[in-house]
């Protein structure tokens, strides 16, 4: 954008040079000096090149390269007219002023938009590939801990899943669905330039919690691989790149704050204590041993553990212009409680971008650095599960000396041994557990842009990602559910994780005008080098120190290196070529197999502006894109940094080899393929862009189809050929095919009133097509175990299915829709029902996803609310499976309530009915994710600032058929879900 802004500002002043409109001001008979700056409203960037005349009379002038403009005007109450190619233009009378300081509003119609790409940018109207741009001014609004909530909804292909409700909690993106069965499906993410370790580390789950949202000026997101092969070997699932704010000329101080007040709005209804009693009279009259067991209580597990919450969030901003320098300082606090008592998150950020100018403009310097130190304090969440299985008969404290005070399940009264197996006391899993993390990350880079000769430039980019956690996982001495190993006592249990990445990108950048031909051309050629280091350690042992394990310690390494190249060719603004080419290798294959090449090519006809078209009412912009392109996958998420090699596994302290009177450790070989390699996705993508009415209405439609092959499965191997029977090896194959609509409506855009709206729509079909060697149609892989009561697996990989889809058994119903316990329908008509009556029944992810976004202002008010739809995902519903009659009472002397959904099926005896299709819900949904109402304070305090003071609500509202908590659940399994908050927000923003 600045070197647009450039252009047109030598253009401007050329014009000016060589006008009358200097000679003829001259003229005037002792003029008045006319100063001021012209900037961007939103973003306070200067202007260069903006015009400013005066209405009705012959002065004009340019703005300089700060903005900066100065003109003598012969009427001091002149009214001065000021434009700007991509900005309305806007009139201001003087009245006697001689210092005048405009803030111009962008044109969103006639703004032809910049997007951020693999290594550059690149105009909107010149994209050839399928990229979405999402910017701050399109952001959710309210609290937000983590970057990716900015995005919720926003557009079509992308599905963004918090995995719990716990703050600074991770999320699951998936662009287009997922490319791979068994390795990473996270897409890759870039910020500033700098790739992203998306492994979690031990204490910061959520890699993208160290980067203060506030902080994000814009989200580009690669969707297709002639976008995304850029980025080769990484790119399979996607690419996200983030854009943070920078400084801009003129000093500017930011400040936000929001406040946050975090609700559960649903709990899993339980039996309460009165009727908890009845039903285990009812099921256990006459059986004293069992109804002595009761208590008197009435006691609300789950109003226990769970609290109204409170989270606040501060930033500031400084940034500003010198001569050769632009630069920004910020600093973020957040701190917030979570629902489930001693759970919390404490964040503090600094960011600094720094962009000098050397060189007389030929070199231009970016620097980025980024900190962040967290502090968290992990709640047990196994507590969750426990306040829905405690006896709610039963007392938080029933004196006991030997549990703490806390009541416990015990055998020989309350200071007895206790009940291994029993529900632990939720309250005290909470109040007796210290697990808390502290992380420093810092992310940075120094990018060099260097203009060699006209046209040809020289990029450096020397990056780095560093982050350690240092944490413990502790729960003190006399607590029922913590044996280490053998012996009750506690836990202590410390562990250290560290990653430390570099990168260094060098690549040249050549453009060229050929006005003979009526075309333009531009090429890159690059080299990327990566180094990835982690290492992590960690001990257990009791908290008497009497009992442990020995320090498990872990360090590895491995490094990427690139050769890239990119070519654009634009003929008359009309027909656009893009082609690219990545080849890569990575030290985690063999020789044999670690070099790859990723090849994509894509056209696109911008039919606007031809002849037919350039001139039409109703079409206002129409662009055709074609694609192709292969990317791959070598995040491969075994675990191992080297899997064509053996590694070996060390064995546990009980299972050790005597040498005389010393014993020792073995160790023994696992299996491993020499040959293994990436898994490789070719991806087909059709599109149209579209603007209607003057661009009134804008969208676009694609069409995509995903094969990945080499897809990574563990199979079995002739015996004796391996150190394992079954070893992990490219065999398989995996197609993903879909449609996406995004559709923008400036409905209404008057002087006072304004409102756009936003829809946007994806369908996708995912399907397994090759599971091993030899096209078994019967082969299958077991997945998705669950918890609770529930052992075992419910969901399976099997060829013509879609990825993790249920596996279950088809249960049968009596005259009144209701379910028969243990009765299922014999599929292969055998006369047994037995694993071979399985059968696949969808699958968790849904099928449909849909956004909606409305924006609405009157004058100073404006009112935000967004919404997403997803149809057609399934779930299973563990909580209900594990909710059986024969749960309440166990032989070992202690009871357990369970969720009220048992009346449902009154089923008795939960072992064999786990497995039924009874228990896999459609969980579609229909959610409103923000409410937002605010207002500006223009010239708030006699100018000295602008003041947005406003109002909201999050997860204000879910429609769904799903009885389980909360239908939105990543991977489709519902063991005891740490609820989503519902939050009503204040914020204030002062700009001065």
């Amino acid at each position: 954008m600045r070197k647009i802004y450039l252009l047109i500002y030598l253009l401007s002043a050329m014009w000016y040079a060589f006008s009358p409109h200097e000679a003829l001001a001259q003229q005037v008979e002792e003029p008045t000096e006319i100063s001021g700056k012209i900037s961007d409203s939103e973003t306070g960037e200067s202007l260069p090149g903006a015009t400013v005349l005066v209405k009705g009379g012959t002065e004009g002038t340019v703005a300089d390269i700060d903005g900066q403009f100065k003109l003598n005007v012969s009427d001091p109450n002149a009214t001065l007219v000021i434009s700007f190619v991509g900005y309305l233009s806007q009139e201001t009378v003087l009245n006697g002023r001689s210092t005048v300081d405009i803030a111009m509003t962008m044109d969103i119609e006639a703004l032809d938009e910049v997007v951020v790409v693999g290594y550059g940018t690149v105009r909107k109207s010149d994209a050839t590939g399928s990229v979405a741009s999402i910017n701050s001014n399109d952001f959710n609004r309210g609290a937000v801990n983590s970057p990716q909530e900015l995005i919720l909804g926003k557009t079509a292909g992308v599905t963004v899943t918090s995995n719990s409700g716990a703050p600074g909690n991770t999320s699951t993106i998936r662009i287009r669905g997922g490319s791979s069965m068994s390795a990473s499906n996270d897409p890759l993410i870039v910020i500033d330039g700098v790739p992203i370790d998306n492994t979690p580390t031990g204490g910061s789950p959520n890699v993208l919690s160290s980067i203060n949202p506030n902080d994000i000026e814009t989200f580009s997101i690669l969707k297709d691989a002639s976008a995304t092969a850029i980025y080769g070997s990484r790119a399979a699932n996607g690419v996200i790149i983030i854009t943070t704010k920078r400084g801009q000329s003129g000093l500017n101080f930011d400040y936000n704050f929001t406040g946050t007040l975090y609700t559960t709005p649903k709990k899993v209804e339980v039996y309460s204590g009165d009727e908890f009693r009845a039903l285990v009279n009812d099921q256990y009259a006459g059986e004293p041993t069992v109804l002595d067991l009761l208590g008197t209580e009435n006691t609300d597990w789950q109003e226990e553990i769970y609290q109204d919450a409170f989270g606040q969030d501060h930033n500031f901003g400084v940034s500003g212009g010198i001569k050769n320098l632009n630069y920004r300082v910020s600093l973020g606090y957040n701190n917030t409680d979570g629902i489930l008592k001693t759970y919390n998150f404490e964040r503090t950020t600094l960011a600094v971008a720094l962009d000098p100018t050397l060189l007389n403009g030929r070199l231009k310097v970016q620097i980025n650095a980024k900190g962040m130190l967290n502090n968290n304090n992990f709640a047990e969440q196994n507590a969750i599960g426990n306040a829905i299985a405690y006896d709610p008969t039963k007392p938080v404290y029933d004196g006991n000396i030997r549990w703490r005070g806390y009541t416990t399940w015990t055998v020989g009264g309350i200071d007895g041994t206790s009940i291994n197996l029993a529900p632990a006391n939720p309250v005290a899993q909470l109040a007796l557990t210290d697990n808390t993390s502290t992380v420093k990350r810092s992310i940075g880079n120094m990018k060099f842009d260097f203009e060699v000769l006209k046209g040809l430039r020289a990029n450096l980019n020397l990056g780095y990602d560093y982050q350690k956690s240092e944490g413990h996982n502790n729960v003190l001495d006399s607590t029922q559910w913590v044996y280490v190993p053998t012996v009750a006592g506690g836990r202590i249990n410390p562990y250290e994780d560290s990653r430390e990445n570099q990168l260094l990108d060098f690549y040249v950048n050549y453009e060229k005008d050929l006005p003979s031909v009526d075309s333009k051309f531009d090429v890159m050629a690059g080299y990327s080098w990566s180094h990835f280091h982690r290492s992590n350690s960690d001990s257990l042992l009791n908290a008497y120190r009497t009992e442990s394990t020995e320090a498990k310690s872990f360090e590895s390494e491995y490094y990427l290196v690139s050769f890239f190249g990119r070519a654009n060719y634009n003929l008359k603004n009309k027909y656009i070529l893009t082609a690219t080419l990545r080849n890569d290798g990575t030290s985690r294959f063999s020789p044999d197999t670690r070099w790859g090449w990723f090849p994509a090519v894509a056209f696109a006809w911008h039919a606007a502006n031809e002849d037919f078209l350039n001139t039409s009412a109703v079409v206002s912009d129409l662009k055709v894109r074609l694609g192709f392109g292969i990317t791959g996958q070598q995040d491969l998420n075994t675990g191992n940094d080297y899997p064509y090699m053996t590694t070996y596994t060390v064995s546990d302290n009980a299972s050790r080899y005597p040498f005389g009177s010393t014993y020792y450790n073995t160790y023994r070989p696992d299996g491993y393929d020499a040959n293994i390699k990436w898994e490789t996705t070719t991806t087909y993508n059709a599109g149209i862009d579209f603007g209607l009415i003057d661009n009134r209405v804008t969208g676009s439609v694609d069409v995509y189809f995903k094969k990945t092959d080499d897809l990574l499965n563990t199979v079995d191997v002739p015996v004796g050929t391996n150190f394992s029977a079954r070893v992990l090896t490219n065999v398989g194959s995996m197609e993903n095919k879909g449609i996406e609509l995004n559709l923008n409506w400036l409905v209404i855009d008057s002087d006072d009133w304004k409102w756009k709206l936003n829809y946007n729509v994806y369908y996708n079909h995912n399907e397994l097509t090759k599971l091993n060697l030899n096209d078994d149609p019967d082969y299958i892989v077991q997945t998705g175990a669950v918890g609770g009561t529930t052992s075992g697996t419910i969901q399976v990989q099997k060829l013509g299915n879609a990825v993790n889809s249920f596996y279950v058994y088809e249960q049968v119903y009596d005259t009144n829709g209701n379910p028969i316990e243990d009765a299922y329908v014999d599929r292969n008509d055998d006369g047994i029902i037995n694993s071979s009556d399985l059968y696949v029944y969808h699958n968790p992810a849904a099928q449909i996803a849909m956004g909606i976004n409305s924006w609405l202002s009157y004058k100073n008010f404006d009112f935000s609310i967004t919404g997403r739809a997803h149809l057609n995902n399934y779930v299973y519903n563990n909580v209900a499976s594990s909710s059986t009659y024969m749960g309440l009472y166990n032989s070992m002397e202690y009871l357990s309530n369970m969720s009220t959904q048992a009346d449902d099926t009154k089923f008795v005896n939960g072992v064999n009915t786990r497995f039924s299709d009874h228990y896999i819900e459609n969980a579609s949904f229909f959610r409103i994710d923000n409410i937002n109402l605010a207002y500006n304070f223009d010239d708030a305090f006699n100018g000295l600032m602008n003041l947005r003071l406003s109002a909201g609500v999050q997860n204000a509202l879910v429609i769904t058929d799903y009885k389980g908590l909360d239908p939105e659940i990543s991977g489709g399994l519902d063991n005891n879900f740490f609820p989503r908050t519902r939050s009503f927000i204040v914020g204030l923003r002062a700009q001065f």
